[in-house]
């Protein structure tokens, strides 16, 4: 029971893995067959048992297990105790806990559980589906639910025992406990409807007889629980009817139980999916929708939602509708080709080609993709500051033109690698679920709404889940009232005490008052307020819902902050019992820190800020990460929720993470060729390792050297003659604009701006890696990359293998050739295995081929870590959604202990959940009038008493994405601006404390009807060199069109407005104090390209979107628009307007087209205001501050020459302190020239000579004169250029040295330096092996000998050729694996790539069989399991009824295809086939070509093979499959194989029309499969076999670890072939005897022997461990051979050990080298060497005997015998020497032996440590007192 348990333990936590793993069903029958043997041993190291003695197996094992697993074999059950102490936590609590808990799974898996704790976990159960957890949780918890005993036996028992209940408290319990029954039942048959219908229906059938039964006996039970019961059983009979059908798929389809019928009109908003449907993206009527009421009240709450849910779902879901609706209309108007589509431009949506998914990627929300799209269409994209692909955004992926599709958002962007086509998208989780049905290398059409998708879905949800009576504020939002009542907590007490706000020098005399009476209230004075700003204060204090509107500079923060600290000065009277968190939300990160960091000002503890993007030092400590990370957090969090977050985290992260890596790393550099050896022929790895000396490439340093670098052009020999004709001048032109942008000044990019906004949270890390900090996953990819790549692009410097003296490579060169790499890994045609195989010499190959040859290898690859990568991504993406909602709980935790909380207006959204179960009682919104209505509504909680709105809806309004909604449905107002148009009560400040008054009055009257000065902003000084504050500057010049996007630039402006900031910085203004704003983001970046950052760095750019909230002391304004067809743009928008005209405090200049905005009522008014003041005009007044008579009339930037440096013309003629004069002209900075430096040539003379110093006059002279005069060496008497300072003595002569080395040639250095040690002359050498070769003389005199490289050439005993070398051959010791290809056609249709088999192995490839349903992840050679999902080949006329994988039981349909193809011209195939791709019209020629003869009629059909898409014609095609059949029939044999094209050869795999045939063909073929692999059971009993045989090899374990432990993992692998146990078998073999070997080296060899014997070991593993090792003939026979020396090498070491301890060593010396040399032997050593080294021992042990007795062996004998003991008395001491044991042989008493001092004997018939029977003198293995001895004293029967 034991077992079983812990079987069912561990099964129920993992059951997708048991489930799929034949080898964990074979386990729990040999568990519960062998009881007390070992216990469950699953493949990644699950749980072993305990054995015999009680001990507990692989103790490590477990320990990982029970953190991965969670289950042990005898864990902790949950008790009574523990669930109801749980029953008290927040459901959501209650739900983590029982998700994450192994203790509760035990508890589900217990086979007897008592009736009252039964009621108790339902009720539990019941409270945990009641929590708002994310779905994750609550799909794994009915998971766990689902498959346990608890469910499948407990609860229908307990069910259906319950009228025999005799207990009355329990019966009295049983109404609520029968609710809590159906609860349980309705949750987990609403998660897992297909799985779960059957044990569902069946408790229900138990539970409602139950009912009946208890009412019968008296129970009242409340007529609800019946009707529940009846509406889950209709529900079952639905899924019931579904499963009948065919059509209940599987428990991810859920959405087939959502009502599809009816108007849209009349359907509930609620029930309308978030995401797009695909009817959508094909209908030509919009959807319903109602405007946003701006005149009249909402008639409820329903229509309210309804209207904003509808409103901003249309506002994302259009601009993807109407674009996909205009992409597949261009394709039909251009037909089949895509390659016109790539050069159009879309409207509403950005198309991405050929997408393909590469990497997966572990990120703190789970699972996300790096894919690769085709960067060709978009070279123009400026990537840095393109709004494509942001975070955020959503991306739709098709591979069928929209008929089903995939939904993802972008979740990060790095314009590096934006600019290669990679971009990482997070997937929605439907489209996981299909994902996972589609094949790994599937190309995509990519499309992008430009919507930020995060912030929609957040809101929509939010919408949906706002019910209508707990909608705060109804009254006023939807009902608009206009009278405002108090708060609801000021009703009960509302006296204030505002003394901590006051005014310091009233804060003493100020007290509590009556707030709702106004006559109480302190004057405006004593709170240091303004007349307004008192009015606004008292407003947010005294009503409900507060509106204060704040114009440009006057103050609204400020107020703002004095109302949050008033509220929370008096948080008495909001919350009188339990203190709730005041919630502060605005529109953008940098609103949000100034509020927060005013708030911390008086407020030192409990602020929480939500959200990453925070640019504020202050506010670090209060970011909900950085608190929810502390210490002092950790401790005070709830103990289930400490253990949750420990529990969920995911062991499957690592091993994921290690295939993303891989992949990740395969898109950066080239990869070593030793990584693709896999899939690479062997003839084209032979190929590529046999270098054409002709081409230089022979390297004499001792460098790295990669093969696969030099073979595709980028080696140190071939890459710089290659460079010039390869160079691409647009690569070069691309290279020298980056020069140059690395100068320009750097800008807030408006794509880096948008994402801190979006960005919500700071990334988090989950699994084994949580805590690791980013800096060590960087560290372990750069691991990978280094391990990995030949070529790194993202590393600046050489690389490993281009280190050394013959790879000098310029910087220029090594981008030139990263560029040409990064292009071809880009390129996606790759060599075609048909190519492939023609190929012989990939040297002989053109550089084109070698790079597709390449592509081709890396595909495969790439394809293997996919593969591989699959199987981990399910399960980490589970456990990331748990996480998260652990998460979620410890956030709450943090959120419910604060006294305020920010967040921004989409974080708010996000966060929702969170902000329901804090409930807020007061919120402040600021930047209120930017915010969409509906984003505001999901920011407000039932909780919600009082809500105060700050901003203004004269500057920036809300935006939405489709113009047609701003403009038609109102959606651009905010609920501040509708609200104030309503009529409801606001307050306007009034004093503006900003700009000064000629600046002010552009906005009053103009835009505001008032707005008074407050007096500071009468005290500023006027502008320096310029005649007004204020300008406007006319001009005509016409603006441009960014290519890419609707942005415009115009280069006059911006030449214009850069020269200006030039000019004004050159009148002393810090760079600080300017700031240039414009219109367009295009404007941008043509002002960028102006600004070096030598000049400009510290000057702010903005769009003026983006600086709102913002001020500088002057502000130059580029209007940018200037066209003929007088179009402003936005610019007549009076909002963007105020807040462009409103951000200057000092000076603003303004440059633009007056004529066409003149157009504009509001710009003409504001014209005529500066005409009335002359502040208008085509050219602005320079005036010199030096010389007040000079002017410059300035209209456009070559006027600014005038003044170069900011003054005038004249000369500056200031004598500096050096006594030159000032070469400058006129400049007003600097003007007593202290930074000033002189730039004229030093006069100073530096020498005895008079030499005169040759720097400038500012620089510093030299201490010792630089000048080079002629001096003689006395050393060598060359004459030579020397500094005048430097004594000849001391330098170092730069001739060539004459001098000759010891080997005779002319030294390589110079004449001062050393002489070179290595001669690099290239010589004849003649090496120890016997043959000649060319080499560098200096390996005359080497250690290590050069290499020898004749080939080998000796015949193999599979009769080939040895395709080696002398050198890797060792001289025919052991063999290189001999490379003629197989080449035999292996029952897959795949050729066998094993080089020279006689049994050719299971096929390595990845399987390619697959079917509409899935497609098999398994390699080839393993059989595959059958797909038994219902077969859907159907068509009007018939269709199929039986399973996938069976021969389909209809005949193919013969009746046309009846469809229209894209090009409007009827369908070429058959009914129920998949239509062509081509038209009999359109292709005419391809479709007509004759191939069988039929092809041309007029009525021909055609099926097109999916695998090849080559075109047959049915009739054809329909006899070809058939032959088989026929042939059967007639009784001929006939080739198990799979039917190929008829064209190509390609085997049909997949096709509807010929499934019967396939399907039978693949019967076949798995048959056949599965004799070569082995019967499962007989190759998992062969498993345990070698697992057994290698854990008894202890010398293994002990002196072979990594061997060991390398072979048990191969052992643990899924898929065993009986070859692969073979080759396992034959390595444990030769280990087991190496090992052996090793434990007498360690025993009985000196430790010189030893340690050169161990260099032969290691050598004899490095041939053993080979990946080349197939154990072939001639390989074993290579093996033991050389396992043959080793043991003679061995047994002679041994000897003279034991002459060394006995002294006499010297005796045998001579025999001793003999037999060395005869061991050191090179070439093979035969079996006559072996005999010649045995004798050789022979007459060793002749004249110094293995005994070690010192005797010879006549004298042994006589000895032996004249004592006439029995044996098992001899013994020896610990040094060897024998002595003799009388009597019983026992010892008893200790002494010394005479010739070592060594302790003798022992007591107690018990020798002393290190004495041993002395074998060698009677042949006793034990002692003769002694267990073992005394059993040979009893016949074997008698025992």
């Amino acid at each position: 029971r034991g077992r079983n348990f812990s079987y069912a333990a561990c099964a129920k936590t993992r059951p997708d893995r048991h489930l799929n793993d034949p080898s964990h069903r074979t386990t729990k029958t040999l568990t519960s067959a062998t009881g007390r043997g070992r216990g469950v041993a699953e493949r990644d190291g699950a749980w072993m048992g305990r054995g015999r003695g009680g001990q507990r197996g692989e103790g490590e094992e477990g320990g990982r297990d029970e953190k991965r697993d969670g289950a042990r074999p005898h864990g902790r059950i949950m008790g009574y105790k523990a669930l109801e102490e749980l029953y008290q936590e927040e459901p959501t609590v209650v739900a983590i806990s029982l998700s994450s808990d192994p203790a509760f799974h035990r508890l589900l898996s217990a086979k007897e559980i008592r009736p009252d704790l039964i009621q108790l976990v339902c009720s539990v159960l019941s409270k945990a589906f009641e929590s708002r957890a994310e779905r994750g949780t609550l799909q794994h918890l009915a998971g766990v639910i689902k498959d346990s005993a608890f469910f499948q036996f407990t609860l229908p028992q307990h069910v259906g025992g319950m009228v025999l209940e005799s207990n009355p408290a329990r019966r009295a319990q049983y109404p609520q406990h029968l609710d809590n029954i159906l609860t349980i039942l309705s949750q987990v048959l609403s998660m897992f409807p297909a799985s779960s219908v059957k044990a569902v229906s069946m408790l229900l059938t138990l539970l409602q007889a139950s009912i009946n039964s208890l009412r019968g006996s008296g129970l009242d039970v409340d007529t609800r629980v019946e009707e529940n019961g009846e509406q889950l059983k209709g529900l079952i009979e639905h899924l019931q009817e579904r499963s009948r059908e065919g059509t209940l798929r599987s428990d991810k389809d859920t959405y087939a139980l959502l009502p599809t019928d009816g108007d849209e009109e009349q359907q509930d908003f609620r029930t309308i999916p978030i995401y797009p449907t695909p009817e959508e993206f094909q209908q030509d009527h919009k959807p319903f929708l109602r405007p946003n009421l701006t005149n009249q009240r909402y008639t409820n709450s329903h229509l309210y939602l309804d209207t904003h849910f509808r409103l901003l779902r249309e506002d994302f879901v259009r601009p993807l509708r109407e674009g996909i609706q205009q992409l597949l209309q261009t394709q039909k108007n251009l037909g089949n080709t895509m390659n016109p589509t790539k050069t159009k431009h879309f409207d509403d949506i950005r198309v991405y080609f050929d997408t393909q998914l590469v990497v997966p990627k572990c990120t703190h929300t789970g699972l996300a993709y790096v894919v690769q799209f085709d960067i060709k269409p978009l070279q123009f994209v400026r990537w840095q500051n393109s709004k494509r692909l942001l975070f955020g955004s959503l991306v739709c992926l098709s591979c069928n033109n929209f008929e089903s599709f995939l939904f993802a958002t972008v979740s990060d962007r790095d314009p590096k690698y934006l600019q290669k086509g990679q971009v990482q998208i997070t997937f929605t989780e439907e489209s996981r679920y299909k994902l996972a049905r589609i094949p790994t290398d599937q190309l995509f059409l990519m499309v992008e709404t430009t919507a930020y998708f995060e912030a929609y879905r957040y809101v929509l949800e939010g919408l949906k889940e706002q019910e209508e009576e707990d909608l705060p504020f109804q009254r006023y939002i939807v009902e608009c009232h206009k009278d405002v009542n108090p708060p609801e907590y000021l009703k009960a007490n509302d006296v204030y005490d505002l003394s901590s706000v006051a005014d310091p020098e009233y804060k003493e005399s100020i007290r509590p008052f009556h707030s709702l009476k106004p006559e109480a209230w302190p004057p405006m004075q004593e709170l240091g307020l303004d007349e307004s700003q008192m009015k606004a204060f008292q407003l947010a204090l005294t009503k409900e819902l507060a509106i204060i509107q704040g114009p440009p500079g006057t103050g609204k923060t400020y107020v703002g902050l004095k109302i949050a600290e008033a509220l929370l000065a008096n948080q008495m009277l909001i919350d009188r019992h339990a203190t709730t968190p005041m919630l502060v939300v605005c529109y953008t990160n940098h609103a949000l820190d100034q509020f927060l960091e005013g708030i911390h000002k008086f407020l030192s503890k409990g602020i929480v800020r939500v959200g990453g993007r925070s640019n504020s030092e202050i506010l670090k400590q209060f970011n909900l990460r950085e608190l929810s990370q502390s210490p002092a957090y950790r401790r005070s969090l709830p103990s289930n929720l400490q253990s949750a977050h420990n529990q969920t985290l995911c062991m499957e992260e690592r091993e994921l993470q290690s295939h993303s890596m891989k992949l990740e790393c395969s898109l950066k550099g080239v990869i070593r060729e030793n990584f693709l050896q896999r899939f690479i022929s062997d003839t084209h790895w032979e190929s590529l390792h046999s270098l054409p000396v002709s081409q230089g490439f022979q390297l004499w340093s001792d460098q790295k050297f990669s093969v696969i670098m030099e073979w595709l052009g980028l080696g140190s020999t071939v890459f710089q003659l290659r460079e010039a004709e390869n160079t691409n001048a647009a690569e070069g032109m691309a290279e020298e604009a980056e020069m140059e942008e690395e100068d320009l000044i750097e800008i807030a990019e408006e794509a880096d701006l948008i994402q801190e906004e979006r960005m919500i949270e700071d990334n988090w890390t989950v699994g084994p890696t949580a805590g690791r900090q980013k800096g060590d996953l960087g560290q372990a990819v750069r691991a990978v990359e280094d391990l990995l790549l030949a070529m790194n692009l993202d590393k600046v410097g050489p690389q490993p293998e281009q280190s050394g003296d013959l790879w000098q490579m310029q910087r220029d060169q090594r981008k030139k050739m990263k560029s040409r790499i990064r292009k071809e890994i880009g390129r996606g045609l790759a060599m075609t295995e048909e190519e492939e195989r023609n190929v012989f010499n990939v040297w002989s190959l053109s550089l084109e081929d070698r790079w597709k040859l390449y592509r081709l290898w890396l595909t495969r690859y790439r394809v293997e870590l996919r593969t591989k990568a699959l199987q981990s991504e399910v399960a980490y993406q589970n456990a990331v959604d748990r996480l998260a909602d652990v998460k979620r709980q410890q956030n709450l935790h943090v959120l419910k202990q604060a006294r305020v909380i920010g967040m921004t207006t989409t974080g708010a959204a996000k966060f929702r959940k969170s902000l329901q179960e804090v409930r807020p009682t007061v919120v402040i919104v600021e930047e209120a009038a930017e915010v969409l209505e509906a984003h505001t509504i999901t920011t407000l909680s039932k909780a919600c008493q009082h809500l105060i709105l700050i901003g203004d809806h004269q500057q920036l309004r809300p935006s939405a994405t489709v113009f047609e909604l701003a403009k038609n449905f109102n959606m651009e107002m905010s609920m501040f601006e509708r609200l104030v148009r309503m009529g409801l009560p606001y307050v306007r400040l009034n004093y503006q404390h900003r700009m000064r008054p000629e600046i002010a009055c552009l906005l009053t009257p103009h835009i505001y009807s008032e707005l008074e000065n407050h007096p500071s902003v009468l005290e500023y000084e006027n502008i320096k060199g310029l005649n007004t504050n204020l300008f406007f500057v006319e001009h005509s010049y016409p603006e441009e069109q960014i290519k890419d996007g609707r942005s415009h630039q115009n280069i006059h402006e911006a030449m214009f407005v850069v020269a200006l900031c030039r000019y004004l910085l050159f009148q002393d203004y810090k760079p600080e104090q300017i700031t240039i704003l414009t219109t367009y983001t295009g404007q941008l970046h043509c002002l960028r390209k102006q600004m070096p950052a030598s000049e400009f760095s510290g000057v702010k750019v903005h769009v003026v979107d983006k600086y709102q909230g913002e001020e500088n002391d002057i502000v130059l304004l580029s209007l940018v628009r200037s066209n003929l067809e007088g179009k402003v743009g936005f610019l007549s928008i009076p909002n963007r307007v105020c807040v462009a005209l409103s951000r200057a405090k000092k000076g603003l200049y303004c440059i633009g087209n007056s004529s066409i905005l003149s157009r504009v009522p509001l710009w003409s008014n504001i014209f005529h205001t500066l005409r009335g003041k002359d502040q208008i005009g085509e050219a602005l007044t320079l005036c010199c501050q030096n010389h007040s008579d000079r002017q410059v009339k300035a209209s456009c930037a070559a006027d600014f020459k005038q003044a170069p440096e900011g003054g005038c013309n004249q000369p500056c003629q200031y004598r500096l302190d050096c006594g030159h004069v000032c070469s400058r002209v006129c400049h007003p900075s600097d003007l007593e020239h202290k930074k000033f430096k002189c730039s004229k040539k030093c006069e100073k003379i530096l020498c005895d000579l008079g030499h005169r110093c040759t720097l400038v006059c500012h620089q510093e002279c030299p201490k010792k004169c630089p000048m080079k005069v002629e001096k003689i060496v006395p050393k060598c008497q060359h004459s030579q250029m020397i500094p005048c300072h430097q004594s000849p003595q001391t330098f170092e002569c730069r001739e060539p040295c004459q001098k000759l080395l010891s080997c005779g040639h002319p030294c390589g250095s110079t004449c001062g330096a050393p002489c070179t040690s290595k001669c690099m002359v290239v010589v004849t050498l003649a090496l120890e092996c016997g043959h000649s070769q060319q080499g560098a003389c200096f390996y005359k005199t080497e250690r290590d000998q050069l290499k020898c490289t004749i080939p080998c050439l000796h015949q193999l005993k599979c009769g080939h050729e040895c395709s080696g070398t002398c050198s890797s051959c060792l001289q025919g010791r052991v063999h290189v694996l001999c490379s003629h290809r197989c080449e035999r056609l292996l029952i897959c249709s795949h050729k066998c790539t094993e080089p020279c088999t006689g049994d050719c192995p299971p096929c390595q490839r990845p399987c390619e069989n697959c079917c509409i349903h899935s497609k098999c992840m398994k390699p080839c050679g393993q059989p595959c399991a059958p797909c038994i999902e219902p077969c859907v080949w159907q068509c009007p006329h018939q269709s199929c009824s039986k399973l996938c994988h069976e021969p389909c039981d209809r005949p193919p349909c013969t009746q046309p295809c009846t469809k229209i193809l894209n090009c409007g011209h009827q369908c070429i195939g058959l009914c129920g086939d998949k239509c062509p791709n081509m038209c009999r019209i359109c292709n005419r020629e391809v479709v007509t070509e004759i191939f069988f003869g039929t092809e041309d009629e007029p009525d021909a059909r055609f099926i097109q093979l999916e695998a090849c898409r080559h075109l047959i014609e049915s009739t054809a095609m329909d006899h070809y499959m058939g032959l088989d059949d026929i042939d059967a029939n007639n009784e001929e044999q006939v080739t198990i194989k799979l039917k190929e094209c008829p064209k190509c050869k390609t085997p049909i795999r997949k096709n509807l029309r010929y499934g019967a045939h396939i399907n039978r063909s693949l019967a076949e073929i798995e048959m056949v499969k599965e004799k070569i692999n082995g019967r499962k059971l007989d190759i998992e009993e062969q498993r345990i076999n070698l697992q057994s045989k290698l854990k008894n090899c202890t010398s293994c374990q002990i002196y072979l670890g990594d061997e060991y432990f390398n072979i048990q993992e191969k052992l643990g692998e899924r898929f065993l072939t009986v070859h692969d146990l073979w080759v396992l078998e034959n390595q444990i073999d030769f280990l087991e005897r190496v090992g052996k070997l090793l434990e007498i080296e360690k025993e009985k060899m000196l430790f010189s022997h030893g340690y050169r014997f161990r260099q032969s070991v290691n050598q004899f593993l490095s041939w053993l461990n080979n990946p080349q090792q197939k154990f072939t003939d001639q390989q074993v026979c290579d093996l033991q051979r050389e396992l043959t020396r080793l043991n003679l090498q061995a047994e002679l070491n041994v000897r003279c050990q034991k002459a060394y301890k006995m002294e006499k060593t010297d005796q045998i010396e001579p025999e001793e080298e003999e037999i060395r040399n005869l061991l050191k032997m090179r070439g093979p050593f035969t079996e006559h060497d072996e005999l010649k080294v045995k004798e050789a021992i022979k007459r060793l042990d002749e004249k110094f005997p293995m005994t070690g007795l010192g005797i010879t062996e006549e004298e042994r004998k006589m000895i032996v015998s004249s004592l006439k003991m029995p044996p098992g008395h001899w013994h020896k001491c610990p040094n060897g020497h024998v002595y003799l044991i009388t009597e019983c042989g026992g010892a008893m008493e200790s002494r010394k032996c005479p010739d070592c001092n060594a302790t003798i004997g022992g007591q107690n018939h018990t020798l002393d440590r290190g004495n041993l029977v002395a074998t060698e003198m009677d042949g006793a293995l034990h002692p003769a007192w002694s267990e073992q001895n005394n059993l040979l004293n009893f016949e074997l029967p008698d025992i």
